[in-house]
């Protein structure tokens, strides 16, 4: 599986209903996420796309991760109050999203995805 690309009305259906709940997180996803918010034009969030593009394989089917453009899904990043890119949310199964700020390596990346993952 590829990272996936999501939009506002997906994410409400596949993530978490934000139109409905707002202010009470609940996450509807089959197995924990990852999403990364991310700009075409930002230098870091290019050196991260293809290391995400290989943990996707390595973690399918454990660990979804989605891609979430913060100029096109304006809502979202707003939600989120996402300041730099770029930033990614760890979603384990139960309780709230961490927030990891700024490009990682492969072996951070691994350790963030373990951590929800188990």
């Amino acid at each position: 599986m590829a990272t996936l690309n999501i939009s506002y009305s997906a994410f409400c259906k596949e993530i978490a209903d934000l139109e409905n709940n707002p202010n009470d997180w609940k996450f509807l996803g089959a197995r924990p996420a990852l999403i990364d918010f991310y700009a075409s034009w930002c230098g870091p969030c290019k050196m991260l796309a293809p290391v995400l593009e290989e943990l996707s394989v390595e973690y399918e089917g454990k660990v979804d991760i989605y891609k979430i453009d913060v100029d096109k899904e304006e809502r979202l990043a707003e939600y989120f109050d996402i300041r730099s890119i770029p930033t990614l949310l760890a979603v384990p199964m139960e309780g709230k999203p961490q927030r990891s700020v700024g490009a990682k390596s492969k072996e951070q990346l691994r350790e963030l995805l373990d951590s929800i993952s188990k």
